[in-house]
This record gives structure tokens, sequence and C-alpha cells, in this order.
């Protein structure tokens, strides 16, 4: 399948899901594609970010923006393994649940705010390199979602229980 053959069923995937027409499983078994909710803005996104290996630039501009500093309006290049964790994540659960969005990019002015205002925000965090995500998944416990990140070795795993989200990100492979 050609890259203009993958965009294509990409478009048709998603239109699918608008118009409730049915795409093949086997035409689909290819596509990387996750489901969003913002907790602070309340929007919603649903996505196919990847098709055979390759990233959909569109895509990743599209994410770019939702995951933008909520609080700043300032929009950075989300890493595309920091989605491809949270697809392998799915993976790994066996589930298609929506992702709870907590923070995704984070600006030096936000985040230099937050470690003001709280404790156990880092000084150089990789969400204000685009590398990180905090995130829930509706219909897995955060305990769960937390072990399978762990067992990627991906990159970095923070589990806050009493908060009830869990942090990854495209870092050294560490947990905490």
């Amino acid at each position: 399948m050609n890259r203009r053959q993958c965009l294509s069923l990409g478009i048709k995937a998603v239109a699918g899901l608008f118009f409730a027409q049915a795409v093949p499983a086997q035409a689909t078994s290819n596509l990387r594609t996750l489901s969003f909710y913002h907790t602070h803005t309340r929007e919603c996104l649903e996505i196919t970010y990847a098709c055979d290996g390759s990233y959909n630039q569109q895509a990743l501009k599209r994410i770019d923006e939702y995951l933008r500093d909520f609080r700043t309006g300032e929009v950075h290049s989300i890493d595309p393994k920091v989605l491809d964790i949270l697809w392998g994540i799915q993976q790994g659960l066996g589930c298609k649940g929506t992702y709870e969005v907590i923070s995704g990019y984070r600006s030096a002015k936000t985040n230099n705010k937050l470690r003001h205002n709280s404790r156990g925000v880092a000084k150089k965090s990789l969400h204000m390199k685009g590398q990180a995500i905090d995130i829930r998944l509706r219909g897995e416990k955060t305990y769960q979602l937390r072990d399978c990140a762990i067992d990627l070795k991906c990159g970095g795993v923070g589990y806050y229980a009493k908060s009830d989200f869990v942090h990854v990100d495209t870092g050294r492979v560490r947990q905490w």
C-alpha cells in the first residue's frame, strides 16, 4: 500500500466514524487511531495519526494544537513517540478507550507557575519539550495503566494515585 492509499484509507476510516459507514477490519488493521478528551478544555479529538508505520503530518499538527498549553494557548510539537506509547498501552491492555488528558505541552511560563504552586513539578519538565503527557484511560484503573506503561519500557512513568493520573514521557526509562 502506498502513502496516498494509506492516507485515503485513513480519511475513509475517519469519515466512517461520522457517517457510520463500515470499513473492513482488515483494511484498518495498520491504522493508529487515538481518542482524547481534554479535562480542562473539554475538547474531544479522535484522530488517526499513523498508518503502516508512517506518521500523518497533518494529523500530528492537529494533535500539536489539541495538546497546546491550555493556559497560554502556546502550541508546540508533540513527540510522536508519546503517541506511540499511548497506542502501545491500549494494545497492551486490549482496549480502545478514550484518553483523558490532564496535561500535554506546557510552556516554561506555565511550568514555573505550577512549580511555585505545587510539589512534584520538575524544573526541566519534558512537558516543555512536547515529550510528556498526563493521562487517564476511560474504563481502566490508573494502576493498570501505570503497570502497562512500565512494561513497555519506552520512557518515564509517574503514578499519581491521589490525583488519579499517570504521566508518560519519552525520556530515559524510569518510574516514580
